[in-house]
């Protein structure tokens, strides 16, 4: 029979494990496809898994039921994720993959016990995006003239001068809101990314490791905080079983099963966008 795994926790949080050394059900917890969760004993780890036939195909609404077991066994325990979609084959394949990662496993549930994860995202300088229009309007009009005069060229090298420019500009105003959150947050650590949306502006994700006992404390923060910042769109979401933390502390563990497990995927297919609108249901935890 094969499993299809949501996250490891600490055994000791349930204690209907303490008489057990077989999978148990999770009581009123249904997992993809509707699949009853149990709870799988590997010596002082609980591992949250469901039956799962591998023949069937995971869809965007799996990945939902995926988010929210893990959200809700976070209400009880520090977790550690699987990524979505992890099937292991059988019985013993789910044994020796724990087993085999068993220290660095309980090492990492120790190092974030008591943590959670607060996220957030902000949009960076309304820049310029008629000005990138116009910058791309321009080279259309240099393709279809097949060529460029010396001063079609020295205007088209100035355009790209000043993009650079742009480009920097926005790069430095991003590392500066960064470092300012950093500062007003306090957080005990940090992830933090930086794109270019659609729109022309840079947009910041920023994953914050804090306290569980200091959510609030941290929302009031977030309050004072866009209100000073007013130039800059934020949003927040929260809290958070650590997923960004939990891909740092364990990369390099080989978990051989259909997916690499333990981790968070750096892309986002569909199935990945199904497991961010979780947010919601995350920050009820």
């Amino acid at each position: 029979m094969a499993w299809y795994a949501y996250c490891i926790g600490e055994k000791q949080a349930f204690p209907e494990l303490a008489r057990h050394r077989k999978p148990i059900p999770l009581e009123s917890v249904l997992g993809v496809s509707g699949n009853q969760v149990f709870l799988y004993p590997a010596s002082d780890l609980a591992i949250v898994v469901s039956e799962h036939n591998p023949a069937e195909t995971l869809n965007q609404k799996a990945g939902v039921d995926h988010a929210r077991v893990i959200a809700d066994c976070f209400k009880h325990s520090t977790v550690l994720p699987f990524r979505f979609g992890t099937v292991f084959q059988d019985d013993e394949s789910l044994r020796k993959s724990i087993r085999s990662n068993q220290r660095q496993f309980q090492g990492n549930l120790e190092r974030l016990h008591g943590k959670t994860e607060m996220h957030l995202k902000i949009h960076v300088d309304a820049c310029c995006k008629e000005q990138m229009d116009a910058m791309g309007k321009f080279e259309k009009h240099l393709s279809a003239k097949h060529s460029i005069s010396e001063g079609v060229g020295k205007e088209y090298l100035s355009s790209l001068r000043e993009s650079a420019t742009r480009q920097r500009e926005r790069q430095t105003r991003a590392r500066a809101v960064s470092f300012q959150m950093h500062r007003m947050f306090n957080p005990l650590d940090e992830e933090v990314s930086c794109r270019m949306t659609e729109s022309g502006r840079m947009l910041l994700d920023i994953a914050h490791l804090i306290d569980r006992k200091c959510v609030e404390r941290y929302h009031n923060k977030y309050l004072t905080t866009s209100a000073m910042m007013r130039e800059c769109q934020m949003q927040l979401s929260g809290p958070w079983p650590p997923y960004h933390f939990v891909h740092r502390l364990t990369r390099g563990v080989h978990v051989p099963s259909q997916v690499p497990a333990v981790s968070v995927p750096t892309s986002e297919p569909r199935t990945q966008q199904a497991v961010r609108e979780m947010e919601p249901v995350l920050a009820a935890v």
